[in-house]
């Protein structure tokens, strides 16, 4: 086992010599600045391994080859899409990267309500709050039939829990929930996120698995067929 960090490129302010020095050798990363569902060019990757290297890591991992929308929703231009991250796969395999994790949830890649939760150690956690959560999803986002997603009494505590927090406390949870990943590009406001959301109107779980099964199909033969081992990242 390889003791690897996560490290989300050159605006991260965590340094590959800190990561170093923390007893790292193996880098968990991607072209975070890629969103828009093209492919990875092969020099880009080099150019990204190169600086890793030239720290004394080595890039083990990539987390993640962003899957684009109408990949997850079954739009007509999937294919394209699914084209191009075939060819990132490819390039990935050129550069000698063959780890690359992958995630199929809706709109966002991750969700946290909390990114600096202080524990009784003294130390600090990433922690997702379901009842904040909640609270922001019915009360402040307003997502269209957001309450029949929630029992009766999850809304419960879901309405007492916004009353209870200050408006720079619902600001924190927002940002946290709908900001974005660190040093990407992508990132959401309350309208922008609403219009995301609104694309999986029709989608049930059904149609997401059929989605994601359709996708397996077309990456994995390229993947078998470079030596790339493909792992999906559970919903996070």
């Amino acid at each position: 086992m390889e003791q690897c960090w996560r490290w989300y490129g050159p605006d991260d302010p965590v340094t590959l010599d800190h990561i170093k020095q923390a007893g790292a050798t193996g880098i968990v990363t991607a072209l975070h600045n890629i969103y828009d569902g093209s492919a990875w060019p092969l020099d880009t990757i080099l150019e990204r391994k190169r600086i890793i290297e030239a720290a004394g890591l080595t890039w083990s991992v990539v987390e993640s080859i962003p899957v684009h929308n109408s990949i997850k929703i079954g739009a007509a231009e999937r294919q394209r899409y699914a084209g191009w991250y075939k060819d990132t796969i490819r390039a990935l395999a050129k550069a000698g990267i063959s780890t690359i994790c992958y995630n199929f949830m809706p709109v966002v890649d991750w969700t946290r309500t909390d990114l600096m939760y202080r524990l009784p150690t003294t130390g600090y956690a990433l922690r997702f709050d379901a009842i904040d959560f909640a609270a922001y999803d019915v009360f402040v986002l307003k997502r269209k039939n957001a309450e029949a997603s929630y029992s009766p009494a999850r809304l419960k505590e879901a309405e007492a829990r916004l009353k209870s927090l200050s408006d720079e406390q619902i600001e924190k949870v927002e940002r946290n929930l709908i900001a974005g990943l660190p040093a990407t590009e992508r990132k959401y406001n309350r309208d922008t996120m609403r219009d995301a959301l609104a694309d999986y109107d029709a989608i049930g779980p059904a149609e997401l698995r059929a989605n994601l099964a359709w996708f397996l199909s077309e990456i994995i033969p390229v993947a078998e067929e470079v030596g790339a081992r493909m792992c999906i990242h559970p919903a996070d």
